[in-house]
């Protein structure tokens, strides 16, 4: 029986009818309406209705950023889309009758994806981080993920690593989203730039282009330049030394790191290890763990969501 997985963004709402084995059966795109929460759910709707048109459909999983409640009913709070405490699974189970809708944080999503199909198969204890515009996150512990009393656990772009350090948008400071996300590895190559040296290339991108974007840093990131290569492992000291942190905690077997910036594969994973063996409590005494960039990528929101589904709808069932 197959399921479709949404998952929404603050410019996109994708959709997939998905198997069993997270395999994609059928997609669908479409822009995410700006500023209307009512026409966003009037286009997953819209989605759902597409994508289950002469298919058998057991359940659908959406995937919402911001912080989703334990019984996974209601958005508490999302950044880009007016939702505070909105009872999206009511909502939709309304104009949807006679499907299961399940609701999820896009992290947990995309980091089940991983855990059940990408790089977390095989393992029973995984931590995600998805490395965007912020930071985001995902724990399985001994193969669940980890909600919290509250549904809004695994907020890891939050965990403070400076106290004191760079304002948040959380309203604290020195969030490790300040310091190990995509935005932060623009600010890294600006400063870069500014000092010329080894920054020579990125100095020119920006007088080129008039600013740096990701794009840019990336393409220079893989032609090996130094400047852009000294950003990213700035960025990858900082997530090391969060992973450490983490290990203390949750003592993960694999740390899984997603988002545009983890395409750079083990040149983002040696300044993490690095700095991960530096941080790490009793070192040479804790076993160490794998670590390995996202398989699943674009797709893992939508994937996790579906999955998520229709293990719930199969457990409701019961």
């Amino acid at each position: 029986m197959h399921a479709i997985g949404i998952d929404i963004g603050g410019t996109k709402i994708a959709g997939g009818l998905v198997a069993e084995d997270g395999a994609i059966i059928r997609q669908e795109r479409r822009p995410t309406p700006a500023g209307d929460g009512g026409a966003i759910i009037q286009a997953v709707v819209e989605v759902v209705e597409s994508l289950r048109s002469s298919e058998q459909v057991s359940a659908v999983g959406v995937a919402a950023p911001g912080f989703i409640d334990a019984a996974q009913s209601t958005v508490y709070y999302t950044p880009n889309i007016p939702w505070r405490s909105e009872p999206l699974r009511a909502d939709l189970s309304a104009r949807l009758p006679g499907l299961d809708i399940t609701i999820d944080n896009d992290a947990n999503a995309a980091g089940w994806a991983e855990y059940r199909f990408g790089a977390g198969r095989g393992y029973r204890d995984m931590t995600l981080l998805t490395i965007g515009t912020g930071v985001g996150g995902a724990i399985v512990a001994d193969g669940r993920l980890l909600r919290g009393g509250f549904g809004a656990a695994a907020e890891i772009g939050h965990m403070r690593v400076v106290p004191g350090g760079l304002p948040c948008g959380c309203g604290q400071r020195g969030c490790i989203e300040q310091y190990g996300s995509g935005r932060a590895l623009l600010r890294f190559a600006g400063e870069i730039a500014d000092q010329r040296g080894i920054g020579q290339a990125l100095a020119a991108a920006r007088e080129e282009h008039g600013e740096l974007d990701g794009h840019l840093v990336y393409d220079l990131i893989v032609a090996e330049d130094p400047g852009a290569l000294y950003a990213l492992r700035e960025l990858g000291g900082w997530l090391g030394q969060a992973a450490a942190s983490l290990s203390a905690v949750l003592d993960p077997e694999v740390f899984v790191f997603g988002g545009g910036v983890a395409a750079a594969g083990e040149l983002l994973l040696e300044p993490i290890r690095e700095a991960y063996l530096a941080h790490l409590p009793a070192r040479g005494f804790h076993p160490e763990p794998t670590f390995a960039t996202a398989e699943l990528v674009n797709d893992a929101g939508v994937v996790g969501a579906a999955d998520i589904a229709r293990l719930h709808a199969s457990t409701r069932s019961a």
